[in-house]
């Protein structure tokens, strides 16, 4: 029996492009092509399709890079925050990315809590309220281990 990764066949089942989920997932090129085979799927049909979702655009401006982390690769704003434009409506990819790692809505700005400078991965977004806990978590291991040094 041929083992196909649970994330690209849920993709494919989805009707993703080989594409979208070689730059969603960073695999090879190979690995949703051979899925496709095994699952019965046709190819799919040549072109750019409409996004279905914020989320959607979201994933296929995203790139993965080391540690995690994800380069933004579509438009930013006049302020240089990545932006995604859907059904008219311009929004924040800070907020998608927010949306797609916390299963809920971001309370206030949102932004990377990581150390790459505009990282657009969603385990890496941060909303006032994440942040204030982790304030909580850093005042309680300072009390616990000392200020560091």
């Amino acid at each position: 029996m041929t083992y196909i990764r649970g994330d690209v066949r849920e993709l494919l089942l989805a009707g993703h492009t080989n594409s979208e989920i070689v730059r969603r997932l960073g695999v090879d090129r190979s690995t949703p092509a051979r899925a496709r085979r095994l699952l019965g799927l046709p190819k799919p049909k040549p072109g750019p399709r409409p996004a279905a979702s914020p989320e959607d655009l979201f994933w296929r401006r995203v790139k993965p890079v080391s540690g995690g982390h994800m380069d933004w690769t579509g438009y930013r704003n006049n302020t240089g925050a990545p932006s995604i434009r859907h059904e008219g409506r311009n929004l924040s990819a800070y907020r998608i990315a927010f949306r797609i790692a916390q299963g809920r809505e971001p309370d206030g700005h949102v932004r990377p809590g990581c150390d790459r400078t505009g990282c657009a991965a969603p385990a890496c977004q941060t909303d006032r309220i994440t942040r204030a806990e982790a304030r909580k978590v850093d005042a309680l291991y300072a009390g616990i281990f000392g200020a560091p040094a």
